[in-house]
């Protein structure tokens, strides 16, 4: 609520010849009833010196509207443009006292005449009703009070002026960029940014933007792995081997930066495949070395875990195996859906594939 006071009203208290502490008193009952009707001391003639364009919430008395263009008629003569002067209308104003208003401003030599009647508009600069008046009507016709339904607004966890961060520099068939994370206290990414190309160029222009998306995404509470779920085993161009040994090969820039964030941050392994020997061990180049049956013996393939999470649960790794065929295609030939076979999908009903020559 706004209150405005008129600071006139002291001065002309005092040259209606009220004395100061009559003026105090008459001025404190205005602040604490909203209105001088009433008021000690002040005389019943004098109210009108006082009056108002609309009633006070407390108070019966106003300004006439035909007062408001009588007025405006006197000053009219002394200018050569129109008056910037509305004229107030109580509520209960009707259509052919607005139509005799227009008249009578005619009549008057007015240049112009601006109309307005109290409670026409929903919302106005100036209410005299309280509250509780609000309330008391609401409660008397409840099937007219509209409802209210109160939206939580999301809220943004902003990072700290000064925070950790990480960078990672990577490779995908030879197109080179740089992943920097910016973290909260608890360890738990807040921000990315994504460098690659030159600046100014296509590539760097989509890749900052996206990560500026991104980063609002977190910081408005959007799930990380919520986030990989969606944007992992991404296919486009560019795509291919990496310099990653944990993320061998990416189907696309943003399959190998969200399964990047998801080893890093949620503890998901990347799974390779490894050869080993059962006597003897693997050379560089992939050929068994020592151990008695050395020459006879063919190499056999194991699957190990290059990340130092602790192994997933059975009901775990089914749903990350359900996720990462997401996005299969359904089998054209007996319309199973099928399942990722190296970068090919195949159908296990069928037997057919899809994707690879």
């Amino acid at each position: 609520m706004m209150k405005i006071v008129n600071n006139t009203v002291p001065e002309a208290l005092e040259r209606l010849g009220y004395t100061a502490p009559q003026c105090k008193e008459i001025l404190a009952y205005i602040d604490k009833q909203d209105t001088i009707e009433g008021a000690p001391h002040l005389l019943d003639k004098h109210l009108s010196v006082f009056d108002c364009a609309f009633k006070p919430g407390n108070g019966v008395r106003s300004i006439h509207y035909k007062g408001h263009i009588h007025m405006m008629a006197a000053a009219q003569p002394f200018l050569s443009g129109a008056i910037s002067k509305t004229v107030n209308m109580p509520t209960e104003a009707t259509a052919e006292e607005i139509v005799n208003t227009y008249v009578e401003g005619w009549k008057l030599g007015l240049k112009a005449i601006a109309i307005y009647r109290d409670g026409s508009k929903r919302t106005q600069p100036l209410m005299t009703r309280k509250a509780d008046e609000e309330v008391a009507e609401a409660i008397a016709a409840p099937e007219m009070t509209p409802q209210i339904v109160t939206v939580n607004k999301p809220m943004r966890r902003k990072l700290p002026d000064e925070r950790a961060s990480i960078t990672h520099k990577f490779s995908i068939a030879g197109h080179e960029g740089y992943i920097t994370v910016g973290m909260y206290e608890d360890g738990t990414p807040g921000e990315i940014f994504l460098t690659m190309s030159k600046e100014g160029s296509t590539i760097s222009g989509l890749m900052d933007s996206f990560a500026t998306a991104i980063s609002l995404a977190l910081q408005y509470g959007v799930p990380l792995p919520t986030l990989v779920d969606k944007f992992a085993h991404a296919r486009f161009e560019p795509s291919g081997v990496t310099n990653n040994a944990n993320i061998r090969f990416a189907k696309s820039i943003m399959d190998y930066i969200f399964r990047w964030l998801g080893s890093k941050f949620l503890n998901r392994q990347e799974e390779i495949i490894q050869p080993s020997l059962s006597n003897g061990h693997i050379d560089e180049n992939g050929h068994g070395v020592g151990g008695a049956d050395a020459d006879t013996e063919r190499p056999h393939l194991t699957l190990t875990a290059t990340s130092s999470a602790p192994a997933l649960t059975l009901t775990e790794h089914e749903r990350e195996t359900f996720q990462n065929q997401a996005d299969a295609p359904i089998c054209t030939e007996c319309g199973s859906l099928m399942v990722r076979n190296g970068a090919c999908f195949k159908c296990l009903n069928c037997g057919s594939v899809f994707g690879c020559s």
